[in-house]
């Protein structure tokens, strides 16, 4: 225990009675020589590194699909390369692209679609707006240095942001947008997360087997009055993304 790394697995997963599958052992082989090469580097190939540990190809074949889901590893062409560091996101208001700037990283988004529509009763009293009236309905695949590491689905009330389809740069950050050009500041937010799977559209648009886990966050926002100002659906790759927060005492 001594050895222990901070926030590794106890006893690097090895259970109390000291067995342990067989690609977990060549998993963690592969994990030490994915320190060894660093960030970009190609790994060797199935083959090669059967070899190397004297097992079968399945068995790297299951230890590399881990190493992949957890980021370690992601896919270039028709090889395998070292994965960087996961972005860290914060969980606050701060926006998508002020959390990947805060990391070195080039934020940006591509528009998928931005429709207009009657509000229904689902969304109605989310983002303030009468059962009826117009809501924008804002789709956007996120990108990091021109990676696709998730998508985002913002609703908000046409009569909040009316010109949203002539004056907003969708490459650009939506509460920015809010904030500087029409004057809107953001005054709190509720947000849940969990862990799905995407569905095969949105693994399309991001570019990711449908297999890989996803966080989702769901967020409801409310500008400094009270008053409700949108909702946002935002799919983050589970292989690319951490959060992080920070907790006070109240006492």
């Amino acid at each position: 225990m001594r050895d222990q790394a901070p926030g590794a697995p106890i006893r690097s997963g090895v259970p109390e009675h000291g067995r342990i599958p067989k690609y977990y052992a060549v998993k963690a082989r592969i994990a030490g020589l994915i320190d060894e090469l660093g960030d970009g580097r190609t790994l060797p190939t199935e083959r090669d590194l059967a070899e190397r540990y004297e097992v079968a190809r399945e068995t790297v074949r299951q230890a590399l699909r881990e190493l992949l889901l957890e980021g370690r590893l992601r896919r270039q062409g028709r090889g395998t390369v070292v994965a960087g560091p996961k972005l860290e996101q914060p969980l606050s208001l701060a926006s998508y692209t002020e959390g990947v700037r805060r990391q070195g990283r080039t934020p940006g988004r591509n528009l998928i679609s931005l429709d207009r529509f009657p509000c229904p009763a689902a969304l109605a009293a989310d983002i303030g707006t009468p059962l009826g009236e117009p809501v924008w309905h804002m789709e956007r695949v996120l990108l990091a240095d021109d990676e696709r590491v998730g998508l985002e689905s913002t609703y908000v009330a046409v009569a909040r942001v009316p010109r949203l389809d002539r004056d907003f740069e969708p490459d650009s950050s939506f509460y920015a947008y809010l904030r500087d050009r029409l004057g809107i500041p953001f005054g709190d937010a509720d947000e849940r997360i969990e862990t799905v799977l995407a569905t095969p559209r949105e693994a399309l648009l991001i570019g990711t087997p449908p297999a890989l886990p996803m966080l989702l966050i769901h967020r409801l926002s409310r500008d400094t009055e009270g008053r409700p100002l949108e909702r946002v659906r935002t799919l983050y790759r589970g292989d690319r993304f951490s959060f992080t927060t920070h907790l006070a005492s109240e006492g």
